[in-house]
């Protein structure tokens, strides 16, 4: 448990030192691309370590027995993580290599509307849910470093391409929200909808392949 908590400690603290107060001495000692290169290697190299030690962890009991209320909640959460992810891979402002002129000048559409980092509400969700349904010591360490890296992340990302951006960022800013639906009700949009709703499903029969039966409705529907 004490290596997965370092590994975890090394995952999230190498993102943010990397993509803020090292980023631009990284940069000029590697150029973009290979700071990029550098970037992913650490990032997986890091997740590799976090996961093998989550594996090693001793199974346990959980903090609390979840019933068919939580799976139910945990199933809905996971079709949102699914469909804001999925609606996260189109026109995302926020990715690498995109800009935020394009977006500030037209309103927010699909997840966009719903929140500025779908993509990482997504992982965050996905962070919550198991936590709900598998209750663990390591499943808190792991989980809780995803949803750490993804909503802190996300806040930082903002003050980062409010730097790099200016007007443009702030623009899309005074668009969207941080909090998911704190503009509203928005829906996702057809193709967030379809796709996130497939991977959702997906994901839920695909658990069986690494021995994890009744995941989602298929806890109900066998």
């Amino acid at each position: 448990m004490t290596m997965l908590l370092i590994a975890a400690i090394a995952f999230v603290g190498s993102h943010f030192l990397m993509s803020h107060p090292l980023r631009a001495s990284m940069v000029r000692l590697f150029g973009e691309g290979g700071f990029m290169s550098v970037y992913s290697a650490i990032s997986a190299a890091t997740l590799f370590w976090m996961i093998t030690a989550y594996k090693a962890v001793p199974y346990a009991i959980g903090a609390w027995d979840p019933g068919d209320g939580l799976w139910a909640l945990a199933t809905v959460l996971m079709w949102l993580a699914s469909v804001l992810f999925a609606g996260s891979l189109i026109g995302n402002p926020a990715l690498p290599g995109m800009q935020a002129t394009k977006a500030s000048d037209r309103p927010a559409r699909g997840v966009f509307a719903i929140t500025r980092h779908p993509m990482m509400w997504g992982f965050a969700l996905w962070g919550v849910v198991h936590i709900l349904i598998a209750p663990r010591p390591a499943n808190f360490a792991l989980c809780g470093a995803i949803i750490i890296l993804a909503l802190v992340g996300a806040a930082l990302q903002d003050r980062k391409k409010k730097r790099l951006m200016g007007a443009d960022w702030k623009r899309w800013v005074s668009r969207t929200s941080y909090w998911p639906f704190a503009r509203g009700f928005a829906m996702p949009g057809a193709v967030a909808l379809t796709g996130g709703t497939a991977l959702w499903i997906i994901a839920m029969y695909g658990h069986r392949w690494f021995g994890v039966l009744g995941a989602g409705v298929f806890r109900w529907i066998g």
